[in-house]
């Protein structure tokens, strides 16, 4: 367990954690939240799966396998990949922004639109930044929305120093080998029922780890059977019930990838 990474976040959630505390409780103890700390009967559902997302923070089993991650896996521990590290995040989740900003040297968030983000910056087209200036940048389910994925991850590879990491998670449909994509499709509805939502642009495959590492990366793949059984259902690291959803991502995957000591910054 990473000591530091705990106690930044149990002062983060101090107020949060006193106020729960005072309430009366009505019912057992059976699934809590690594990324709030928030405990309870169950999780609620997400439109896809019953009983994965946090009621307090809206985590979701992405969210929490990350966490997971930072705090038990030595080889991507908080303490060697946030702590004293110059922290880019984009589209970040507000319990994640809080405990990752009170670790980091710099921290600062970002998107292409929010204007309540440290920075406005496009994935694609990170110009603004300078080459090997940070040590981890962050995208959760970020990339589905972009037009070019390829270009995003090589712009991650460029931005960070030699050794870097960036930390990435897609919606994966189960058992398609190839990501499914096509730029000509605009129209909302059938980009839902190709791709899952109006706002994305391509499902992916297996073949994810493949676009990562072309990018100049090294790829650790964390999921749900890297932890013990009692932490995957303590914290819902998998869902319970599988979607029948024919795009649903059953089986979800947080994607370490390391930036090679020796690869040549992209200008």
């Amino acid at each position: 367990m990473i000591r530091t990474f705990q106690t930044a976040g149990s002062r983060m959630l101090r107020s949060a954690k006193s106020l729960r505390r005072s309430l009366p409780l009505v019912y057992p103890r059976r699934v809590s939240c690594n990324v709030c700390d928030w405990q309870g009967s169950a999780f609620l559902g997400d439109g896809w799966h019953e009983g994965t997302a946090c009621p307090w923070c809206r985590s979701g089993v992405r969210h929490r396998l990350l966490m997971a991650a930072l705090t038990t896996l030595d080889d991507v521990s908080a303490d060697k990949l946030v702590v004293g590290r110059d922290v880019l995040h984009f589209a970040p989740e507000p319990a994640l922004e809080a405990k990752l900003r009170r670790l980091a040297r710099t921290y600062r968030s970002a998107d292409l639109t929010n204007r309540r983000r440290d920075v406005l910056l496009d994935i694609c087209d990170m110009a603004p930044l300078a080459n090997a200036c940070l040590d981890l940048v962050l995208a959760c389910d970020v990339l589905e929305h972009v037009p070019d994925d390829r270009r995003a991850l090589s712009e991650l590879a460029r931005v960070l120093r030699p050794g870097g990491w960036a930390i990435v998670t897609v919606p994966q449909k189960d058992g398609l080998a190839k990501t499914l994509e096509d730029p000509t499709v605009t129209d909302p509805t059938e980009r839902v029922r190709l791709f899952g939502q109006s706002d994305h642009l391509r499902i992916y495959g297996d073949d994810f780890s493949e676009r990562v590492a072309q990018a100049g990366f090294s790829v650790r793949v964390v999921t749900h059977h890297d932890f013990a059984d009692e932490a995957v259902h303590r914290h819902v690291l998998a869902p319970s019930q599988p979607s029948p959803h024919p795009l649903a991502t059953n089986f979800r995957r947080v994607f370490f990838a390391r930036k090679s000591w020796t690869a040549i910054d992209c200008v």
